[in-house]
């Protein structure tokens, strides 16, 4: 804790902890949740409100909900998932489908301006590591009494939907309700079904899974045709051992079980808004009215950003224009053209670079990424506070004399600000972690050498994502070759030699080596395979390293092992290491700058204005006098529901929450 803010030299203060050693990976998930300021521990008061209710629903919290304990209702997660927050049905009629999907009744239990309620809205999500979440909620509450378990009774709010055959939502109700959900349903369990492989223990549900996979293409096919986009970056799963090495990275397989549950999500959001914006077009004028939806919206990209899409796609064979006309409809035709080739991924994760990020807030302009005019977050209470206002104000609506109260439009703008720097804070540590993971990984394999694709053409040399363990890394400019100027063509995103006319651009398949390893920054530098040669070292005797035969190190990787290859590689270990977290290069070899993670990471910069990067770099106090009261932090005066405002000091934070 800082006890002295010097105008210059060194700080003053206590140590109160010490994290561990840095080489230990078992300290890495610590030393993100410190440098991210995330809150990883509950206080007493918090704990102690948690643990006061039943384990179980009784009959009096019963009363006045709608009994629908005895429909076959099931939830579908992934395999190692605790907190099931939604649970689902599809019934066929004679006009289409009736859709129910029942959400974990959270606001039943956080009361608003009590201690867990503030917490949650401190924390404003919970963060998923590899083997490691923080929660959001007490784990009583969100792995116990909220996760809609099978064959237990839980309460929930429950909206009710009935579709036609081209999937038109025709009516929607919503209500609280008691559920008793008939099995835990896993994504590859559901996908086995669908596929038409016997699961056994899932023959007395296996009737809705079919009908609500029905109902998902029927979504699908309409959601694409009124122009969303179908963004599709897949995620690399780490397989982490019990001493915090990674073991494995795998490309996560996104299976149509995943899609099946996210549209009839993405139904039940979409009710709900309707529903509260309706409400509030009724209201509106009304003396006294206050807003009563807090949406999630995506607004259009700008002009310039989709100028340079246009250009990446257009470096990459690409020739449509993405200029007038709907512009959702134009880029999801540029996207298909791209399917099936190498650079596809590439395209989809500038795509979506090239979007708006994503936020809360009561005024609602329309989600251009899902192509809906009325959209929020409903689904998901257990893990994200603006469900929880949504569900809040959902029943301030249904019941108008309970203890669920309606906002002020200020509380909800300024909810909306402090949500939305939460979520991007999360995603911010979720891919740090990512990255630190993957260069341990990487540090074992110094001296192989990998197929890969130009993802992105910078002034400083060019990232390559490899294609068998979906891992970037950066040849830096300097490592090209020392007989030749290079030039960069920053509107054609190219490298090009002055003297042999020799270029690198994007999608362009290289084969590099695995050269500079920096566990701390979560770096990983690659040199062209025929420069790795002219500069290589001598070796000892090949040391083998054998990828997992049995993934039982991770449940996801053991529900999805028919989904993966297993196989061994091999690799030459150097008589001295290029670099390791620890270990600095010296002479002739180079610091890993500039210091990009990943091709992630220098998007991310770039979106940074002049202004905003020159701010970073001033020192974080100037003087004791403006500093004098900054160890003191109370809570403001609270007359919102619970929510208190935005403290800019925070750090602000793209889960990839749509």
């Amino acid at each position: 804790m800082i006890l002295k803010f010097p105008d210059e030299g060194s700080f003053e203060g206590d140590v109160l902890s010490v994290i561990g050693d840095a080489k230990n990976p078992l300290n890495d998930i610590k030393r993100v949740v410190i440098t991210q300021n995330i809150a990883e521990h509950f206080s007493a008061e918090t704990l102690a409100e948690s643990k006061k209710f039943n384990a179980d629903p009784t009959e009096k919290d019963f009363q006045g909900r709608k009994n629908l304990r005895h429909l076959p209702i099931i939830t579908i997660d992934g395999a190692t998932a605790k907190d099931f927050d939604d649970a689902v049905l599809v019934e066929m009629t004679d006009k289409g489908f009736h859709l129910y999907v029942a959400i974990a009744d959270v606001s039943h239990y956080v009361a608003a301006n009590t201690s867990m309620d503030k917490e949650a809205y401190e924390r404003g999500t919970s963060v998923y590591f590899p083997n490691f979440v923080i929660p959001m909620l007490p784990e009583t509450i969100s792995n116990g009494l909220c996760s809609l378990m099978p064959n237990v009774p839980r309460l929930a709010l429950v909206a009710e939907m009935s579709f036609d055959f081209t999937g038109e939502m025709t009516s929607s109700s919503f209500y609280e309700g008691v559920i008793e959900s008939k099995a835990r349903v896993t994504y590859g369990e559901a996908q086995e079904l669908i596929d038409g492989v016997s699961v056994e223990k899932l023959n007395h549900v296996k009737e809705n899974i079919f009908k609500c996979a029905d109902l998902a293409k029927v979504l699908m096919a309409k959601r694409f045709k009124d122009g969303a986009l179908d963004l599709e970056v897949p995620e690399t799963v780490l397989v982490i051992d019990a001493a915090g090495e990674p073991v494995d990275v795998i490309k996560s397989e996104r299976l149509f079980a995943h899609r099946l549950i996210e549209e009839l999500m993405l139904a039940a959001n979409v009710a709900v808004a309707k529903f509260l914006g309706k409400q509030g077009q009724d209201r509106e004028g009304k003396e006294g009215a206050e807003p009563l939806a807090f949406y999630r919206i995506h607004e259009a990209p700008d002009a310039e950003k989709i100028s340079k899409l246009q250009k990446y796609m257009e470096n990459l064979g690409h020739k449509t224009t993405l200029s007038g006309g709907k512009l959702q409809k134009r880029l999801t035709r540029a996207l298909q053209d791209f399917d099936g080739k190498p650079e596809a991924q590439i395209i989809h994760i500038l795509t979506l670079r090239s979007m708006s990020q994503a936020k809360y807030t009561p005024n609602n302009i329309g989600h251009f990424g899902l192509g809906f005019d009325f959209y929020t977050h409903f689904t998901s209470p257990i893990r994200r506070y603006p469900d929880l206002i949504v569900h809040r104000l959902l029943k301030n609506r249904l019941m108008p004399n309970s203890r669920y109260r309606a906002m002020a439009e200020a509380d909800l703008l300024t909810a909306g600000t402090w949500l939305s720097s939460c979520e991007q804070k999360a995603a911010k540590a979720e891919r740090q972690i990512q990255a630190i993971k993957k260069a341990r990984f990487m540090l074992k394999l110094v001296g192989e050498s990998y197929d890969g694709l130009i993802s992105s053409v910078t002034k400083f040399g060019f990232f390559v994502l490899l294609r068998e363990f979906n891992i970037d890394g950066l040849v830096r400019l300097d490592d090209l070759g020392h007989h030749d100027k290079w030039e960069f063509n920053e509107e054609n995103l190219t490298l090009t030699a002055k003297k042999s006319g020799f270029s690198y651009k994007m999608g362009d398949v290289v084969r590099v080596t695995v050269s500079l390893v920096d566990v701390e920054q979560g770096q990983i530098n690659f040199l062209l395979e025929k420069n790795a040669k002219d500069n290589a070292r001598p070796t000892i005797k090949k040391k083998q390293y054998t990828r997992p035969q049995n993934r039982s190190q991770d449940k996801f990787a053991k529900k999805q092992t028919k989904f993966f290859e297993p196989h061994k590689k091999t690799y030459s270990e150097p008589i001295k290491p290029t670099s390791t977290s620890q270990e600095k290069p010296t002479g002739k070899d180079y610091e890993p700058k500039p210091r990009y993670t990943s091709l992630s990471d220098y998007l991310d910069q770039r979106k940074k204005g002049p202004n905003e990067e020159k701010s970073e770099s001033k020192p974080a106090f100037r003087s004791v006098k403006n500093r004098a009261n900054s160890e003191k932090r109370s809570s403001p005066q609270n007359n919102s529901g619970g929510l208190r405002k935005t403290r800019s000091k925070k750090s602000s934070r793209n889960n990839k929450s749509r």
